[in-house]
């Protein structure tokens, strides 16, 4: 044990007079890993972050997750290894697993717990865009919203207008947009985009007009679910200030009984 003790000492002084460099070390064998990179990994950073996670910061990103894995399966792997056991090396290896995860399983949950403020900004933008798209065509009207969008949705919208201006005229760009952001009827929405996009000018009215009935009929919806949310806040202070109130009353009569028997 005081061998290896030494060689971690020796590998701290080593490292920190730069004799050798650990996080060179970590970016060297860190395109081995990459293919535990979940698919929606950057996604969720761009959620976490507002839009401005680009790859080089998910790669670094990604390497601090492999790096404190392997440092967490490396300090096990010392202060287990006169115990070493098939068991204990199972052991580290899931502990390195889940330190790894950790920083996934975060952005997800993140994700998740603001799946509901997406939910509720999703017919608004739309909005706007239907404003755009009385004086543009679709393509050209996705690509001016981006800017005035709020910031969730940007990575996504620049990734449609990107295939769309590529040539891809099939609805698989828009459904893939509704898929990255699966809140209440985004498919719906993203298919009725599609048809829009495809009507000549004899039908665009008449397209659009249905578009913005669906949109307000969201806008309805929403504004019913913050105005529902609203009540079910007020309901729960009411009922808080009924329960303290009425423990308060309680308490008291029975100190004053209390105290009454003890005279």
């Amino acid at each position: 044990m005081l061998f290896i003790v030494i060689g971690v000492i020796l590998l701290f002084i080593f490292n920190y007079n730069q004799v050798i460099d650990a996080r060179k070390f970590v970016v060297d064998i860190q395109p081995y890993f990459n293919f535990l990179m979940e698919d929606d990994y950057k996604f969720y950073l761009n959620v976490r972050y507002n839009g401005e996670v680009n790859d080089a910061d998910c790669n670094k990103l990604f390497g601090m997750r492999v790096r404190n894995g392997l440092a967490v399966m490396a300090a096990l792997f010392i202060l287990l290894l006169q115990r070493m056991s098939f068991l204990y090396i199972i052991v580290i290896l899931v502990v390195g697993f889940l330190v790894f995860k950790e920083q996934y399983f975060k952005l997800k949950g993140y994700y998740k717990r603001n799946l509901h403020q997406i939910n509720l900004m999703l017919p608004y933008y739309l909005k706007s865009l239907e404003i755009l798209i009385q004086h543009y065509t679709v393509p050209v009207a996705l690509s001016r919203s981006i800017n005035t969008a709020p910031e969730i949705f940007k990575s996504g919208l620049q990734k449609l207008v990107y295939r769309i201006d590529s040539g891809d005229s099939s609805v698989d760009p828009y459904m893939d947009f509704a898929k990255e952001y699966p809140v209440r009827d985004s498919m719906r929405m993203m298919r009725l985009l599609y048809r829009l996009s495809l009507g000549s000018n004899e039908n665009k009215q008449e397209q659009l007009m249905m578009f913005s009935r669906t949109v307000s009929s969201l806008q309805n919806k929403s504004r019913e679910q913050r105005y529902k949310e609203r009540l079910e806040k007020m309901e729960n202070k009411t009922m808080m200030m009924l329960f303290a109130t009425g423990g308060g009353i309680l308490f008291f009569m029975l100190l004053t009984m209390y105290t009454m028997m003890g005279i």
